[in-house]
């Protein structure tokens, strides 16, 4: 993969997203797109999460956030671009 392909998607979602296992949806398709990076719920009721990988796959990730999995009522998603990091290992859940 070309290193323009590579890229990294710094997201918080808000709305009704804890509880309503965005988290767990989240973990499961980052993986199966191959993402490194990680989810976790803040404490003001927002999930944040940070995908790395190919560019499509990352794209895919930020789009699906702005639905989330069945249940969740999201209001806004704010996504900042930021330069890849390196990310490794597999796609994580965090707590706080």
């Amino acid at each position: 993969m070309s290193k323009d392909q590579w890229v990294r998607a710094h997201v918080y979602v808000e709305g009704s997203v804890q509880g309503v296992f965005f988290r767990a949806t989240t973990h499961n398709m980052a993986a199966a797109l191959g993402l490194a990076g990680w989810v976790k719920n803040c404490r003001d009721g927002r999930v944040e999460a940070v995908f790395e990988g190919d560019r499509s796959d990352v794209e895919e990730m930020v789009k699906w956030c702005q639905k989330g999995p069945p249940g969740a009522i999201v209001s806004k998603v704010d996504v900042t671009r930021e330069e890849p990091r390196g990310e490794s290992g597999a796609f994580s859940i965090k707590y706080y």
